[in-house]
């Protein structure tokens, strides 16, 4: 992967979206310029079984025609089963080893917030880390404490050549703090799916990007 693929990380599942159906959001954010995309179904009211498999279809057909990495959060078989471009998995999912063999040549996300647990991610090849939350967010209700941008600048200068998105609570006013902490880029969820005009929000996002450094 390039490190430019993580400028703009779009993350979203259907409950994150109430204003619009969850696939014109994403069909607006891939034709803005998102750099890829994790499927994050997660929630009370989250798709199971069939109809999040054809939904997780419909999300990866549009990110094929827009030629943006197409990610599933957690769920290695329904990745493995889909071609999907990669995976993401947090610490309390499927085990690290397990899903860098099932997804052998393809990406490999890992959420860390720790050095050990960075370590843990490189020993085991992973193409990125996911670094947050970096701010309080309202996004993911078992998110962690928020933890400022002082381990992202640790794990930025301890391994200068690992690719870092970070996440948590992240908008177009406080993202150029977490660029220059050193992430390669941002990922965001509520800051799209609740966006008015979703076009200008990512235009913002990215003109602060190509500052970075």
């Amino acid at each position: 992967m390039k490190r430019e693929d993580l400028q703009l990380y779009f993350i979203m599942g259907t409950s994150n979206v109430s204003q619009q159906e969850p696939l014109a959001v994403l069909e607006q954010a891939l034709r803005a310029g998102i750099t890829m995309f994790q499927l994050r179904e997660k929630g009370p009211n989250a798709l199971t079984g069939l109809a999040y498999e054809q939904f997780a279809r419909q999300c990866q057909k549009r990110c094929q025609h827009y030629r943006v990495p197409f990610i599933i959060n957690d769920d290695v078989d329904l990745a493995v089963r889909l071609g999907a471009d990669g995976v993401h998995i947090g610490q309390d999912d499927e085990q690290i080893a397990i899903a860098r063999k099932k997804m052998a040549n393809r990406l490999l996300g890992v959420s860390v917030h720790s050095q050990e647990e960075l370590q843990t991610a490189i020993d085991h090849h992973a193409d990125y880390v996911g670094i947050g939350p970096i701010f309080a967010t309202t996004s993911k209700s078992d998110a962690q404490p928020p933890c400022g941008t002082i381990f992202l600048q640790q794990a930025s200068k301890l391994q200068p050549n690992l690719p870092i998105v970070a996440i948590g609570g992240i908008n177009w006013t406080n993202a150029n703090v977490v660029l220059q902490a050193g992430a390669d880029g941002v990922a965001v969820i509520s800051a799209i799916c609740d966006s008015k005009d979703i076009e200008q929000t990512v235009s913002m996002f990215k003109s602060l990007s190509r500052i970075k450094k």
